[in-house]
């Protein structure tokens, strides 16, 4: 057995699996146990003393041993030690147990009492290892019949299948609140001044350049009266910005370079421009915009169509 693990395998194998063993048994989170728990590094340490000096004392003793054999015995013991594993004493126990193996020189107890033109037969037990796994799937059935059958507990199927059914309602729940996945369909009106004041900081960086820092249009329209393009409301003007204005002579589309969550408080900051007026302001472009089922001025009732799909 030394001779197939050597002291230097020993070692690191024993110490492993103490390691192991530790970070399964101690519940230390995210963290390996000895960072979350120093003091198991010491005890980690004292292991592979006590290791190391296990070894040490039964070499020790192997070698006053060796010096009480004769030289006979010495011999012996030298020719056992270098013996294959497969023709040591241990290893032919461990097989005549799971085996229950006869000699040849026994083959006649077990002739069984009857010739097939010169072929006779061996009375074999079955090996025990091949009937303890019969056993063994007897037993597993069993509870497995009560426990699936009998008491209806949750297969392998079911289990999959209420599993998923939780998972999608934990997508879905993420869904209504995840602000990355923000699209048209769900944007809403942000009113909160955190929310306008993170929109207008956005609007200054990337959009004055061409609406002016009120506003009040430069290169693209006027975005503080009540005409649009392209249409006005939260959901239009955050899918303007999102997917860009009128192709070939409209603004670019900022979806890649903003993120919806921020579009959506870029938009509302946009909304909330509606009536300041500034000095300078461009004429108004498109047509007036109300929101579906608002009533619109009567002077525009008349002449004004209103496109809800179209953004500024």
């Amino acid at each position: 057995m030394k001779k197939l693990f050597p002291i230097y395998v020993r070692i690191p194998v024993f110490f492993t699996l103490f390691f192991l063993a530790t970070e399964f048994f101690i519940d230390s989170g995210d963290r390996p146990a000895f960072v979350k728990y120093p003091i198991l590094i010491l005890v980690l340490l004292m292991f592979l003393l006590v290791l190391i000096a296990v070894e040490l004392v039964v070499n020790a003793t192997d070698r006053v041993i060796d010096t009480l054999l004769t030289e006979e015995q010495r011999k012996a013991k030298e020719i056992e030690d270098n013996l294959p594993f497969t023709e040591t004493q241990f290893y032919k126990g461990i097989m005549q147990k799971l085996t229950r193996t006869r000699k040849v020189e026994e083959e006649g107890e077990l002739l069984l009492h009857h010739n097939y033109d010169g072929i006779q037969e061996l009375d074999n037990v079955l090996p025990p290892w091949w009937v303890y796994l019969f056993y063994a799937t007897i037993a597993f059935s069993f509870i497995y019949l009560v426990r699936f059958h009998v008491l209806g507990h949750d297969d392998q199927k079911a289990e999959f299948d209420k599993e998923m059914a939780e998972a999608k309602i934990q997508v879905e729940e993420y869904k209504k609140t995840a602000p990355d996945l923000m699209d048209k369909d769900k944007v809403t009106l942000l009113t909160d001044a955190e929310s306008i004041n993170a929109g207008k900081a956005i609007f200054q960086t990337n959009c004055i350049a061409c609406h002016k820092a009120d506003g009040g249009g430069a290169i693209g329209p006027n975005l503080t009266d009540k005409n649009w393009i392209l249409g006005g409301g939260i959901k239009n003007v955050f899918n303007t910005i999102m997917e860009g204005g009128r192709s070939g002579k409209g603004m670019i589309s900022w979806k890649d370079q903003i993120k919806p969550s921020d579009i959506q408080k870029v938009a509302s900051y946009v909304l909330s421009l509606q009536g300041t007026n500034p000095a300078g302001a461009k004429e108004p472009e498109g047509d007036i915009w109300a929101e579906e089922g608002a009533a619109m001025p009567k002077e525009v009732k008349a002449s004004t169509t209103v496109d809800s799909t179209q953004t500024k």
